[in-house]
């Protein structure tokens, strides 16, 4: 019964609950020992290493399923069967509530197994037990229908939850290869750009350089105009390689906010991007873009959001995801992204807040001045 190891923000990791929290139900047992003690299941001397046999045979059902050791958890669930039957039927009182344990066993046991059928058998047949038994040890109709429907539903119900577990735990390692894979594709796209932006530059820079080399003492004068135009293409390369640079580390507010469209649909996330007022002055976009960027950058990485909500305002943005709240106080820039960016706005006479939202989730808001702040040195 093993699953995907992913984790959720703070390092929890997806995945079924540990078997040891499931044997807390072999307190069940505690009506057939009471009875015992009482001295209504007699002979003693075997009512209680029966008990003992069931418990045991119970955990190490529930102990197997969870080691993955399919046909040993089986057999063990086999002689769990049997042996609470015998002892039921034997017993009566207390004893048939060692029916639902039995069906949790089943439930645990078989709801890893790809054949969905595999689980009904078994649960029918411990079903069926449980009513026959409590039927031939003077049980009416009312005490048989509710001992074999307790029975029959403490397995599904185990079973669905498993399932739901396995279910969360692939998805989780899903969202998280897709957040990988938005971000490879992106690495993939800069070092195309880059190569696209290089690879003719650089080549005509070899070929004059190798003019300059060939012609340095024949044709002085045509070797200075090749070095001439080496230094005029350097130069030309040099300004193309920053712009590029600086599109991607200052980027439009419009383009951040379709790349985090992009990126967050292919993590698996609902993007919803609002506009609301005038648009953003000139001075604020690259800001508001910022904003933006390190919004999305947390909500991926930090986030068990499935919704993200991004607000421009004239001189404001919110980014807002449905995900439970990072364990830390409101306001409290612990990330160096936060803190860099919290430096960034408030340089600009703005100001950053971080924090779980009223309404739910965790929102990110950079809140800026309506007028541009003034330049150290200006006028």
């Amino acid at each position: 019964m093993t699953t995907d190891p992913a984790r959720a923000p703070g390092g929890r990791p997806y995945g079924p609950p540990s078997g040891a929290g499931f044997l807390a139900f072999a307190l069940i047992g505690v009506a057939a020992a009471w009875d015992t003690a009482a001295g209504d299941s007699r002979p003693a001397w075997l009512a209680w290493p029966g008990l003992a046999a069931v418990i045991l045979l119970y955990a190490a059902a529930v102990l197997l399923a969870f080691r993955s050791r399919t046909v040993a958890a089986t057999v063990a669930l086999a002689l769990l069967g049997v042996t609470v039957t015998g002892l039921a039927a034997l017993f009566a009182g207390g004893w048939l509530y060692l029916f639902p344990l039995a069906g949790i066993a089943c439930g645990l046991v078989l709801a890893g197994r790809a054949v969905r059928a595999a689980l009904l058998a078994p649960l029918l047949a411990v079903t069926a037990a449980a009513a026959l038994v409590t039927l031939f040890t003077g049980g009416g109709l009312e005490p048989v229908m509710a001992l074999a429907w307790g029975t029959f539903s403490a397995g599904l119900v185990v079973a669905f939850i498993m399932h739901l577990h396995a279910l969360i735990a692939e998805l989780a390692g899903t969202r998280r290869r897709l957040a990988e894979t938005a971000v490879e594709r992106e690495r993939l796209r800069f070092a195309r750009d880059l190569h696209d932006l290089l690879g003719h530059t650089l080549s005509v820079i070899v070929v004059k350089a190798e003019a300059v080399r060939r012609l340095a003492e024949r044709d002085p004068e045509q070797a200075g105009r090749h070095a001439a135009d080496i230094e005029t293409v350097g130069r030309q390369a040099l300004a193309e390689v920053r712009e590029a640079v600086t599109g991607y580390r200052e980027g439009s507010l419009n383009g951040e906010l379709a790349r985090a469209g992009d990126v967050l649909s292919a993590a698996g996330l609902t993007p919803d991007v609002r506009r609301t007022g005038a648009p953003p002055p000139p001075w604020v976009q690259d800001l508001l873009g910022w904003v933006v960027r390190e919004g999305v950058t947390n909500v991926l990485r930090h986030s068990a959001a499935t919704r993200v909500t991004i607000t421009v305002a004239s001189h404001s943005v919110t980014v807002h995801d449905d995900g439970p709240a990072p364990r830390k106080e409101a306001g409290e820039m612990k990330g160096s992204g936060l803190r860099g960016l919290a430096e960034r706005v408030a340089q600009a006479g703005g100001r950053v807040e971080a924090g779980p939202a009223p309404e739910g989730g965790w929102r990110l808001r950079a809140v800026l001045p309506a007028e541009p702040p003034d330049l150290p040195g200006g006028e």
